[in-house]
Order: C-alpha cells, then sequence, then structure tokens
C-alpha cells in the first residue's frame, strides 16, 4: 500500500498488491491515526478492479465512493470531524454538435433512428458526446464522420456553449459524399440552413432557433465566437488548446 501527500493535507493511497482483509482493515486504521496525528485532513483511496475485496473493510473504516473507472475503484475519507471539502465527482457530459457548412451555404443534418428525435421527421446537427482526453473540436469531427462518411474538414470557427456544457463547433468540409452510418442514422442530406432553421421543430423551440440564428450569423462571418488555439502542455503528451473569443492572426 503506497501513500503520497498532495498539498499537504491530502493523502492518497495506491493498493499495489493483494492482502487478506483483517490485516488490510488494521493497516488502515493505523494509518488513519497516524494520519490524523500528523494533520492530514482527506484520503483518496485507490482499489484496482483484483483488489475489490477490500471495499468492505473500507466502507467499515467510514471509507465512501467517489467514482469507478473501467479498471479501478476510487474511495474516500475525511479525517476531521467537519464537512468534508473534497471534489465531486465529474457530474456534467460534454456534448458536441457539427455545424457543417459546404461552398453553397448548405449545412450537413441527419435524421436520428432512435431516441427523442426517432419518427419525428426532423432534421437536426450531427450530436455526440466528448470522449475522456478528447478535444471538443475533435470530437465534433469524429462524429460526423462517424456518422455521415463526410470527411478530412478543417475547422474554421467557433464553439459555441449551449445548454449544459454543449458546443457547436463550426466545420468546413472536405469531402461531400454523405455515407450514412445505418445503426444510428435514418438519413443524412445537405440542406439549405434557411430551410433547417424555419422547421417548427427549430421555430418552436427557444434554444435551437437561438443556435440556427448564431450559425447563420457565423456563415455570414457576422459572428466570430471562440478560436480554438493550439498551446503547449508541460505536464503531459496530448495536445492542449485554448478556447478564445477573440483572436487576432
Amino acid at each position: 500500500m503506497e501513500s503520497s501527500y498532495n498539498n499537504g493535507k491530502i493523502v492518497t493511497v495506491d493498493v499495489k498488491e493483494d492482502m487478506d482483509e483483517n490485516v488490510f482493515a488494521t493497516l488502515l486504521q493505523t494509518s488513519i491515526s497516524q494520519w490524523r496525528q500528523k494533520g492530514k485532513k482527506g484520503v483518496w483511496l485507490k482499489l484496482s478492479l483484483e483488489f475489490a475485496s477490500l471495499v468492505k473493510p473500507a466502507v467499515k473504516q467510514g471509507f465512501w465512493y467517489h467514482h469507478a473507472e473501467p479498471t479501478y475503484l476510487m474511495l474516500v475519507y475525511w479525517i476531521p470531524e467537519t464537512n468534508h471539502t473534497l471534489p465531486s465527482n465529474a457530474s456534467h457530459r460534454v456534448g458536441v454538435a457539427a455545424f457543417v457548412v459546404n461552398s453553397k451555404g448548405e449545412i450537413l443534418v441527419v435524421q436520428e433512428k432512435s431516441g427523442v428525435f426517432k419518427g419525428t421527421g426532423v432534421w437536426k446537427l450531427p450530436t455526440g458526446s466528448v470522449e475522456e482526453g478528447e478535444d471538443i473540436c475533435i470530437a465534433a469531427i469524429r462524429e460526423v464522420k462517424e456518422e455521415t462518411g463526410v470527411h478530412r474538414y478543417r475547422i474554421c470557427g467557433s464553439p459555441r456553449i449551449q445548454s449544459d456544457l454543449m458546443f457547436v463547433c463550426m466545420l468546413k468540409p472536405t469531402s461531400f459524399e454523405i455515407e450514412k452510418q445505418d445503426s444510428e442514422i435514418e438519413a443524412a442530406k445537405w440542406m439549405p440552413i434557411e430551410e433547417y432553421a424555419n422547421q417548427p421543430f427549430v421555430k418552436n423551440r427557444k434554444s435551437f432557433e437561438y443556435i440556427s440564428k448564431i450559425c447563420i450569423e457565423r456563415k455570414d462571418n457576422k459572428y466570430v465566437g471562440f478560436t480554438a488555439l493550439s498551446t503547449a502542455k508541460a505536464t503531459s503528451a496530448t495536445s492542449s488548446y485554448l478556447y478564445s473569443h477573440h483572436h487576432e492572426e
């Protein structure tokens, strides 16, 4: 059982080997007593799935679930007799909608086979969720490729936050032939943006109407939005982007 200290007051414990539940309980109880004497406050306990049998003795010591990933469980414990200040687990899903415009001013729209739009006849922007570690704009590109087969497009503008962490990303295609994803998409086509905006479903729902107006303004270069700026990330080998509302080339 390896322990490390963050900011002096938080302990992170990563269990590296399996052990008897009673032995683990005794070790954990002794460690908590020592951490309390040292003025520690919070404890993060990481258990790989193969050590899941140790969850029960940890819970008996007062630990509770924080979150779970495919390969491990994370439990937490607060030592002082005060309200804890440990951060909550991630509670928001980041979504993307792709606003893909061709040289004719037409946008790429789809009809879904399932979900709330199934059978409604509504044409909508391709949408999806951002995967762990994925950049917002890359997620939009991926979703368009998966749902319609349109690919090799460049990002020309501007994600726009809408509602609960939903970003609308404007893309320009370099391919135009549609190959829809049969498992999820009922139909896909290029549609004049005005026709999309005039759908009753869009006009009668304030958020959708607002998004369509922003998209039209962006197409006509009347709205700038955010620009993704590639930046160096010293702590990781992955790409990093800064989203700025104003950017001078």
